[in-house]
């Protein structure tokens, strides 16, 4: 079974692409982030019309994920339980459609969107902690609850864990930009300690192995990126992972989304 993620940054947006990506790779589950649309305004048929079942949370033109599969989609759920909601600037506090999951042919795939910092001392850091040590939390009650659950929790993690992972890390630290913190680096570290695995990096060891370009500066033709789309596996599902792949050729070309698609495959 092949399962991947992408951060498409606008679904309507890259339709054309996400369909012929489908079609020449040939996916079985594909988590999606930013989807950047309502249930009314989501292209459901660009998925049916190729064979897929897809579940969507989305409210508006910001965030929203969704999967795909054509393996099954079962057992639907959008958010986790204790997902911590936002209020800018002390406004009621909102859910955000950041979470969803299915069983898809037996394993529990999670499309992940999570909040991005925005800055050291922005309100939306503390969010952000919170927001994965809530999901943490979480992840750690499903194994303890099944030692043999296979759960992948993919998507767009917006945390850089290691120094190899952003073009470089000096002008990082002395910018004070987000992504490679010690408290974010911190709360990525509690999923490993947990038992869930980042598949794909002992396939693709870095430097210079990027999921992630910034459209600007041309990012992308300096080779100056980022990794932070990643597959997270529990132990059972990580032992089955056969090969993997971060499919850099997605982010060229007109219309490209600014991350590349991450695939794994499973035995």
């Amino acid at each position: 079974m092949k399962i991947a993620t992408w951060n498409v940054n606008s679904l309507r947006a890259r339709a054309d692409r996400v369909e012929d990506w489908l079609r020449r790779t040939d996916a079985d589950v594909l988590a999606i982030q930013e989807t950047k649309c309502k249930d009314e305004n989501f292209p459901w048929e660009l998925f049916e019309n190729n064979g897929y079942e897809v579940a969507h949370f989305g409210f508006s033109q910001w965030n929203g994920v969704a999967i795909a599969s054509r393996v099954g989609l079962e057992d639907v759920e959008r958010t986790f339980v204790n997902q911590p909601a936002f209020g800018k600037g002390g406004l009621d506090p909102v859910q955000e459609a950041r979470a969803i999951a299915a069983t898809c042919n037996g394993v529990r795939i999670w499309s992940l969107y999570v909040p991005n910092g925005r800055a050291l001392d922005d309100e939306h850091m503390p969010y952000k902690l919170q927001w994965l040590d809530e999901l943490k939390n979480q992840a750690t009650g499903w194994l303890a609850a099944d030692p043999n659950a296979q759960i992948a929790l993919m998507g767009d993690w917006n945390i850089a864990p290691q120094d190899d992972d952003v073009w470089d890390i000096d002008f990082f630290r002395t910018q004070g930009l987000t992504h490679v913190s010690e408290p974010e680096r911190a709360a990525f570290s509690a999923f490993e300690a947990a038992g869930f695995t980042d598949v794909v990096r002992p396939l693709h060891p870095g430097p210079g192995i990027y999921t992630y370009w910034d459209y600007t500066q041309l990012r992308f033709p300096k080779k100056e990126g980022m990794r932070i789309d990643f597959v997270m596996a529990s132990p059972a599902l990580a032992a089955r992972v056969s090969s993997a792949e971060i499919d850099r050729e997605e982010r060229k070309g007109k219309g490209a989304s600014d991350h590349a698609p991450v695939i794994v495959e499973l035995g």
